[in-house]
């Protein structure tokens, strides 16, 4: 098997060497949120050696996810997305220790894990009150952590781009982002988000409810679920792992 993990990592390892994929073997990333983003900051994750992934989403894996969550295939509908995530990743390196939690993480939630195991905290979920607690928990821990903005309604993969925090605009989530951490005394934060506005459904096509996701849990407020396609969630989930990625390695320029 070492053999074959070798042989797996090797073109790999003419980008960041034996000592980079060996800080990422060490490493242990939480990825909160494995959906349309989260689901492929996962896959990158892996294929990349991280030997060490948790993965937190209590939803399930419905039809409506089938056109943009790398997770979601016929086979894996009705399944909890981190049990889904958990198998793809086994399947890729069974030699990657994969913890999973089916947990929509709150701050009242948020008790439930340690920070300070972390290497590196992906942000991929939806609710503001649950990122601005990520944040803080993260900060608190001296974890280092990366937010996804918002990927729905877009059509242009090529426009994510990582900034701080305030160094972003455009991007309606990003303004709602800046003004609490401005509030809660947050310097800086690192952010994948888009330039692109915000397009509208069209309105022809809106009279559906969303099919899974937050605003799909019983109590919480109905809202439209945004449009989305395969190619713009992906790309925004494959940026966000690649400067984890990076950093862990000790290659980032940044």
């Amino acid at each position: 098997m070492q053999d074959e993990t070798r042989e797996q990592y090797a073109r790999t390892r003419l980008l960041l060497g034996q000592k980079g994929l060996d800080r990422l073997r060490s490493a242990r990333v939480a990825v909160f949120g494995v959906g349309g983003v989260g689901g492929y900051v996962v896959e990158a994750l892996a294929r990349s050696g991280v030997g060490a992934l948790d993965l937190v989403d209590d939803d399930k894996v419905c039809l409506s996810n089938l056109n943009r969550q790398i997770i979601a295939t016929r086979s894996t509908l009705g399944m909890y997305k981190v049990d889904a995530a958990a198998a793809r990743v086994r399947d890729i390196d069974p030699g990657i220790t994969v913890r999973t939690y089916k947990t929509f993480y709150t701050p009242e939630t948020a008790g439930q894990f340690d920070f300070a195991q972390y290497s590196y905290v992906v942000d991929a979920i939806d609710t503001v009150t649950g990122k601005l607690s990520l944040v803080m928990q993260a900060r608190a821990a001296g974890v280092p952590i990366i937010c996804s903005m918002g990927a729905g309604n877009k059509l242009d993969p090529s426009r994510f781009e990582v900034a701080d925090i305030y160094e972003t605009s455009v991007c309606p989530l990003a303004r709602v982002m800046r003004a609490e951490c401005r509030k809660r005394g947050v310097e800086r934060l690192k952010v994948v988000y888009s330039k692109e506005p915000p397009l509208s459904p069209l309105p022809e096509e809106t009279g559906e409810e969303p099919a899974s996701g937050p605003e799909s849990r019983p109590g919480a407020p109905k809202k439209r679920a945004p449009g989305s396609i395969a190619f713009v969630p992906s790309a925004a989930g494959l940026v966000l792992a690649g400067e984890v990625i990076r950093e862990l390695s000790g290659i980032s320029q940044k």
